[in-house]
């Protein structure tokens, strides 16, 4: 069986690195606010360009406290992609604000920017543009928009990491941008845990504020605000993974080369990649018809698949919008999208026996 993601091959890889970040967060006692998350955020800030990081405890509360940071709030409208995690959408109703969806490129899975252009209204107080699958969206044009607007810009990144438009980070666009370190992200806690980026002093104040009940000072509360801080253990754990990042991106994007060229020829739709974009493969997500007969066919091939996502965000429950013809690239990129397995440990001998075992799949279907 050749697993879709396997961590414990990642952690066994760096344990006594790992453990060693751990004993030194214990036998300091600070797990709260301490040296280990305020080194991570100045880190991940210089890495992406901009002056503040701001340690929260996912990156659902990330987007959460960059919207409420950024004023959004009841009678507001956030246009958002239909194709993200539900997080991208389901943090604008946190906010009391009216998410506006818009369809994306099938290309690429990115926020369609005249899509975008045509939802403006009066009423538009942000923008939340994703970076799907580690791919940048097209964030110059998104930004051009938004800034003529007087509109502000949410990067979601929480799958891009590393990734960069024009050879600029992601992160550093937009007016505040989120990130996620779920687990199995590129950059992944062992648990829960996300960032602010923002190059904004006012927004930055702002999040500190609200991730730690609205204090300015020892129990000093000026505002109803939040719990949500990133822990010390999380962030020393965070600190040693971040220090192979940009190795563990070289060996994604060597096997998203290597899948390219294995792959090429057969009736797949292989992941676009923008002449101004640096993929970086938090999933290699293939596209077929018969999506689910194709993932069934490789997990009797013993190849383990994942679907990101099986419904647009529009289509799920929670927003109970059914109709179709809405949002048809998001609709159909929920029924075809297959994630190979693409992550840093996989050997290319596997690799070569997922495309052996695709190829074979197809054959069958």
């Amino acid at each position: 069986m050749i697993p879709f993601i396997d961590l414990a091959r990642q952690h066994e890889s760096i344990k006594g690195e790992l453990m060693a970040a751990l004993e030194g967060v214990l036998r300091s006692s600070r797990f709260i606010l301490g040296p280990e998350g305020e080194a991570l955020e100045a880190e991940l800030a210089a890495r992406c360009g901009v002056r503040h990081g701001i340690g929260v405890g996912s990156g659902t509360d990330a987007l959460r406290l960059a919207l409420a940071a950024l004023g959004v709030g009841p009678g507001d409208e956030v246009i958002t992609p239909a194709f993200s995690f539900v997080a991208s959408a389901s943090t604008i109703v946190m906010t009391g604000a009216t998410p506006v969806f818009v369809d994306v490129e099938p290309a690429t899975f990115a926020l369609d920017v005249e899509a975008l252009e045509r939802a403006l209204t009066p009423r538009t107080r942000a923008i939340v543009v994703v970076h799907l699958y580690g791919h940048p969206a097209p964030i110059d044009r998104v930004v051009a928009l938004a800034r003529a607007r007087g509109v502000a810009v949410v990067e979601d990144t929480a799958q891009a990491i590393g990734a960069t438009w024009d050879k600029r980070p992601v992160g550093g666009w937009g007016d505040v941008a989120c990130l996620s370190f779920y687990p199995t992200k590129n950059l992944g806690a062992c648990g829960d845990a996300g960032l602010l980026l923002t190059d904004r002093d006012d927004v930055a104040a702002h999040v500190r504020r609200l991730r730690h009940h609205g204090d300015t000072g020892r129990y000093h509360h000026v505002e109803l605000g939040y719990c949500s801080r990133l822990d010390e253990m999380q962030a020393a754990l965070l600190r040693v993974k971040l220090r192979r990042l940009d190795a563990w991106t070289d060996a994604r994007r060597r096997l998203a080369a290597r899948y390219r060229t294995l792959l090429a020829g057969l009736p797949l739709g292989l992941p676009g990649e923008h002449a101004r974009a640096r993929h970086i493969y938090h999933l290699f997500s293939v596209r077929h018809p018969q999506r689910d007969a194709l993932a069934k066919a490789l997990a009797d091939l013993g190849v383990g698949t994942a679907v990101h996502y099986p419904l647009p965000v529009p289509g799920q429950p929670l927003f109970g919008d059914k109709d179709e013809r809405r949002f048809p690239e998001a609709w159909r990129a929920s029924r075809e999208v297959l994630s190979l397995p693409c992550f840093p440990e996989l050997t290319d001998a596997e690799a070569d026996e997922v495309a052996a075992a695709v190829r074979t799949a197809l054959e069958r279907l």
